[in-house]
């Protein structure tokens, strides 16, 4: 019986003092104060949470300053009536027929035209919900708003895992801010928007080693632009790079290869996955410019191939060497700290840089409007990079520059700020109404609901919403109403007032003019 009583404590362990009962008994034999403190389930699950919402917060603080920035830079242009192109109207009127469940027929380039025939851009259809509920041309700023701002945020995120926190959110503002997307907030509404959080996603993937999410956030990018498939081949050779750099080509036990697993194993290595976004990247491309461009542009043809002439370009030396593209270039290195070219992330530039700098087009070659959109999240990418490689270099010069690198690319965002369009956010004179708002608003009020509109661009973009708008420089059908901005729409002073353009464009129809002042016109029949 006592043995049997003897039983009822734990046996000694390892450590244990000899006899020491073990269990509550144990507990009560240490002395209050030296017991260890070993915190609870809802104590440890307040500190994840509190480690997360740390985590987060730098991504978010950089997310709601940067889409601040932009949407008040939007609300200054559309609060002055600015219009840079047409192209705002253009995707205006797109996503209207998109949110319609029509096809994507916008009368601003041409009655009847599918612009599925001008650019393979069919990824804008997502947006149509978000315009269906918001109808304006001002929504398509803001979405391109919050674009930038996600690209910003998620670019932040991966900073700060190897950064710091501070770090991170001062290289977040400079990517938010950099120039490239700055000048393509500056020309408004382009499909690119949804390029540039697509294209961030997918590299801090690169970065992080998750070959599966890079290939997956990199493989809608075919249908942001028919360009960007030549950007996604090189995407795939990136991961395809860096993979075989990791591990080589995965091996495959005996036994898995008896069992027909191989191909398996290394379809969903990095290598395979990479080879299979690069391929995808090829058959987009081809299916976009030899099939869907030319069957559906009215020209048969894809629009824009006749602006590529390497062979041209390359033999003429003013060409080549235009001072836009060396600006462009300069762009590149400053804002990277002269680090971009360390990182084999750098070779997505190629793709946009050469179908830029070998056009034809110079208005392609020079770092303003849209088209340096794709190139900011290559760089800072590339910067963030070029610091984890440089921490290992073997010249003890480079580890020290890399250490000031944060700093530099930060001084240098600083530093281009002033001459960037958002600046125009901190001088006051910028925000003075503008002196024909209220002739530009008693315009538009005086179109009749539902009229068809022949439109310059000086206020057509106000008018894409509820109007079926014609640019007045194609062969159009007779609209109801002629709307021109004499002082800013593009209209040819030598064509005279709105009777006279009417007169010109559509003879034999007699139109007669409902509102003048301050440059706008307006007639209907």
């Amino acid at each position: 019986m006592m043995g049997r009583m003897t039983q009822t404590s734990a046996p000694a362990t390892p450590g244990d003092p000899a006899g020491a009962p073990r269990g509550s008994a144990a507990a009560a034999a240490v002395p209050t104060g030296e017991r260890p403190s070993v915190p609870d389930r809802a104590t440890r699950w307040v500190a994840r949470v509190w480690e997360r919402r740390r985590a987060w917060a730098a991504p978010v603080a950089v997310f709601a300053l940067v889409f601040a920035g932009y949407v008040l830079f939007a609300a200054q242009q559309w609060a002055q009536f600015t219009a840079r192109s047409w192209d705002l109207g253009i995707f205006t009127q797109l996503l209207s027929r998109y949110a319609a469940l029509q096809p994507p027929i916008v009368t601003i380039k041409g009655d009847g035209y599918n612009l599925l025939g001008d650019h393979f851009h069919p990824l804008l259809a997502v947006l149509a919900p978000v315009y269906a509920v918001f109808p304006s041309a001002f929504t398509l700023l803001v979405v391109q708003a919050a674009c930038f701002a996600l690209a910003a945020a998620v670019f932040t995120r991966a900073a700060r895992a190897r950064l710091g926190a501070a770090t991170s959110v001062a290289l977040g503002l400079a990517f938010g801010f950099a120039w490239g997307l700055q000048y393509a907030a500056d020309a408004q509404f382009h499909e690119i928007a949804l390029a540039v959080p697509l294209l961030t996603l997918s590299l801090v993937a690169v970065l992080d080693r998750r070959w599966l999410a890079a290939c997956l956030w990199g493989a809608p990018l075919v249908f942001v632009k028919e360009d960007l498939g030549l950007t996604v081949v090189m995407l795939g050779l990136i991961v395809i790079l860096l993979a075989w750099r990791e591990g080589g080509v995965p091996t495959t036990p005996a036994t898995e290869a008896r069992s027909g697993a191989a191909p398996s194993r290394f379809l969903l290595s990095g290598m395979g996955l990479g080879a299979g976004l690069a391929v995808w990247g090829v058959i987009w491309f081809v299916v976009a410019t030899m099939i869907v461009l030319p069957a559906l542009n009215p020209g048969g043809e894809w629009a824009y191939a006749d602006k590529a002439d390497p062979l041209s370009v390359l033999t003429d030396t003013a060409i080549l060497f235009a001072p836009a593209k060396g600006e462009t270039l300069a762009l590149i290195l400053v804002c990277s700290a002269g680090l971009v070219l360390r990182s084999p992330v750098a070779l997505l530039l190629l793709p946009t840089l050469a179908w830029r700098f070998l056009s034809t087009n110079s208005g392609y070659w020079a770092p303003t409007w849209h088209y340096s959109a794709v190139l900011i999240p290559i760089v800072l990418v590339a910067l963030l990079d070029a610091i984890e490689r440089g921490r290992s270099s073997r010249w003890a010069w480079m580890r020290a520059y890399i250490r000031q690198a944060p700093a530099i690319a930060v001084t240098a965002a600083v530093v281009l700020l002033p001459g960037l369009p958002l600046f125009s956010l901190v001088e006051a004179a910028s925000w003075d109404p503008s002196p024909r708002a209220a002739s530009a608003q008693a315009a538009i009020t005086a179109v009749p609901d539902g009229a068809s509109v022949v439109s310059d661009i000086g206020l057509m973009n106000y008018l894409v919403s509820d109007h079926d708008v014609f640019w007045i420089g194609n062969d159009n059908p007779a609209p109801d109403c002629l709307v021109i901005d004499t002082v800013a729409g593009g209209t040819p002073g030598e064509w005279g007032d709105v009777i006279a353009v009417g007169q010109r464009l559509f003879p034999g129809v007699a139109y007669t003019g409902i509102f003048d002042s301050d440059g706008y016109q307006v007639a209907c029949r």
